[in-house]
């Protein structure tokens, strides 16, 4: 996709915090693309180098090795810059309920570190990575903004926490804040391997070994999976809005259909067949449902597209033939 057309002010600086993992790194691509000077901030807990090291030659681009959760490292990135885009994060629901202490110290200690910075820099606006785990157990379908429940995991709390903070630090600091819910977000650079894998690159990584994929509980659960550009676009679009009514505000950030786990390994069989037949033999396995996870998330996007404009352009079907193509040329 084409981002330019947003109309961002390529004269922006943009400080990129966990720019060198899944998401951040494809932030950071589409700024540097836009001409936009960025700072990439990383302790490569789960950002890799290999995702920004063919950034390092652009004069644009300045990465800074630091540490979220030391605010003299949050307030060294923060200096002369105009915006925010805050990703870094440890992410995973798992990950949360074995380790909930690390989780909150990353999540909370080190997002409560950014916002101080960002407000003594006096930074034009912080927009951040919040999470679809904040609905937790409503039912409520499709899920709107001001409706949650109560949140279902340590990781939940800590993005439900992160809301609460930001809405504190602009009404008593007047920074402006921007939260965009990410919903099971998914396409290129998205690691496949470790015991926190997303579950669509490490379906992919499996069946290119003919491995059986195992897909917790019967496969009805389902999400709105979310192809990265539809991210990219929504947090530009965060980034240079102009409407006073579209900030201090959450937004979902989806597409707005949902998938049940058995048709998204139909449909990665069904795409990377293309390029070995073999993988359409391969077998499916179920396991136990997974302690902590909703069974299913759909997200109203009209909040999103009636104030920022936002147009996704990726369904799941086609994001998924983007991503497969890239996991295949580049992990095969």
């Amino acid at each position: 996709m084409n981002f330019t057309s947003i109309g961002l002010n390529s004269s922006y600086h943009v400080l990129v915090t966990g720019g060198a993992g899944f998401i951040g790194s494809n932030l950071c691509e589409a700024l540097l693309e836009n001409g936009n000077p960025v700072t990439c901030l990383d302790n490569f807990a789960t950002g890799k180098r290999e995702n920004i090291a063919h950034l390092g030659s652009n004069p644009n681009f300045l990465l800074i090795e630091g540490d979220i959760r030391n605010l003299s490292e949050c307030q060294k990135a923060c200096t002369g810059v105009d915006y925010i885009l805050h990703q870094a994060a440890l992410g995973s629901v798992p990950r949360s309920i074995n380790d909930p202490i690390t989780s909150n110290d990353v999540n909370v200690s080190g997002f409560l570190n950014m916002l101080v910075a960002a407000r003594d820099a006096k930074v034009k606006r912080f927009v951040y990575a919040a999470s679809s785990s904040t609905y937790g157990d409503s039912e409520s379908m499709p899920k709107v903004e001001d409706v949650i429940g109560k949140p279902l995991s340590p990781y939940a709390i800590t993005k439900y926490v992160n809301e609460l903070y930001a809405d504190i630090f602009s009404k008593t600091y007047g920074l402006e804040t921007i939260g965009l819910r990410y919903f099971n977000v998914f396409g290129r650079k998205q690691d496949p391997n470790g015991a926190y894998a997303a579950v669509i690159p490490k379906f992919v990584m499996q069946l290119m070994k003919y491995e059986s994929p195992v897909i917790n509980g019967d496969g009805s659960y389902s999400r709105d999976f979310t192809y990265i550009d539809n991210v990219i676009q929504m947090n530009l679009r965060a980034i240079s809005s102009n409407n006073k009514e579209a900030i201090n505000t959450v937004y979902n950030v989806a597409y707005g259909e949902r998938t049940d786990l058995k048709e998204l390994v139909s449909l990665l069989k069904e795409y990377l067949s293309v390029y070995d037949p073999k993988i359409a033999q391969v077998d499916i396995k179920y396991g136990p449902n997974r302690q902590g996870d909703v069974p299913h998330s759909l997200a109203s996007i009209q909040k999103a597209k009636n104030l920022l404009d936002y147009d996704p352009e990726f369904n799941i079907e086609a994001g998924l033939k983007e991503a497969v193509t890239w996991y295949w040329k580049n992990l095969k």
